[in-house]
C-alpha cells in the first residue's frame, strides 16, 4: 500500500461524520492524510475526529451545509488556513428518501438535488479555486448506481447523482490542464447505518459463499475507501472524467 500513500496529503471529506464519509476519513488518514470533517452533524465530527486523532491522525472538524456557499468556502479557507494547502476534495455528502414520483413534493425535489448535486458543484469549485493555482489537485465526487440505472420510488435521489455523474466530466474537462483529476464513484448497496436503519439488505454475508452467491452481497463502506484511496493517490494521476461502479453483481 506503499504506493498509495497520501502522507502529508490534506484532504476535505463532506458528509465524514457517518457511513462512506467516515469510512473514508478514517482510511485516509491511515495512509498518512491530514483530514477535514464536514458535514451539519458537529456531534459525529467530533467523536470520528477525536478517534482519528487518538489513533495518532490529524483531523480537523468544520461544520458545513453544503448547500451554502458561504459555508463551503468557510471550510475550504479553514482547511489552508489550518493546514496550509488543500490536494483532495470528496464530494460525499448525500441524502434521499422513499417517495412516489407522484408523491414527490417540489420542496422535496429541491432539496435533495440541493444536497446531492448543487453541494458536490458548489465544493467543487471552491476547492478549484485553490487548486488551480496549485496546479494540483484530486477531486472524488460519490455518486450512485442510482445515477447509472434509475431509482424508482427515489426518482429526486437518481436524478441528482446522475447529475454529479455529468458534472464529473465536465470539471474533469474544463480543469484538466491544471492538473486536477475529477473523477467519480457510484457505490451499490453499501451496509451503512442508514441502509441498516431502513432494513432494505437483502442478504447476509456468508464466508463461504452458502447463503448467496459470491458478490451478490452488500458491500462495505471499507471498499468505497479503498478505491477513494487509489483515486487520491499519485497512481491515479492519468485517470479523469471517469466513473466507477461499485458493487456486487446483484447490486
Amino acid at each position: 500500500m506503499a504506493r498509495f500513500e497520501l502522507k502529508e496529503k490534506v484532504a476535505i471529506v463532506t458528509g465524514g461524520g457517518t457511513g462512506i464519509g467516515e469510512s473514508i476519513a478514517r482510511e485516509f488518514s491511515k495512509v498518512g492524510a491530514r483530514v477535514v470533517l464536514a458535514s451539519r452533524n458537529q456531534e459525529n465530527l467530533e467523536k470520528v475526529a477525536a478517534e482519528i486523532k487518538a489513533a495518532g491522525g490529524e483531523a480537523l472538524v468544520v461544520p458545513t451545509d453544503v448547500r451554502q456557499p458561504d459555508q463551503v468556502e468557510n471550510v475550504v479557507k479553514q482547511a489552508v488556513d489550518a493546514f496550509g494547502q488543500l490536494d483532495i476534495m470528496v464530494n460525499n455528502a448525500g441524502a434521499g428518501f422513499p417517495v412516489k414520483i407522484e408523491d414527490l413534493s417540489a420542496n422535496g425535489w429541491n432539496v435533495i438535488i440541493a444536497i446531492n448535486l448543487t453541494g458536490v458543484f458548489l465544493c467543487s469549485k471552491a476547492a478549484a479555486q485553490v487548486m488551480i493555482p496549485r496546479k494540483s489537485g484530486k477531486i472524488i465526487n460519490i455518486s450512485s448506481v442510482a445515477g447509472i440505472n434509475g431509482s424508482p420510488r427515489m426518482a429526486h435521489y437518481g436524478a441528482a447523482k446522475a447529475g454529479v455523474i455529468n458534472l464529473t466530466k465536465s470539471c474533469a474537462v474544463e480543469w484538466a490542464e491544471h492538473n486536477i483529476n475529477v473523477n467519480c464513484i457510484a457505490p451499490g448497496m453499501i451496509e451503512t447505518e442508514g441502509v441498516r436503519a431502513q432494513q432494505i439488505l437483502t442478504a447476509e454475508r456468508a464466508g463461504d459463499g452458502t447463503s448467496a452467491p459470491p458478490l451478490r452481497l452488500p458491500g462495505k463502506v471499507e471498499d468505497i475507501a479503498n478505491l477513494a484511496i487509489f483515486l487520491a493517490s499519485e497512481e491515479a494521476g492519468h485517470i479523469t472524467g471517469e466513473t466507477f461502479p461499485c458493487r456486487g453483481v446483484g447490486g
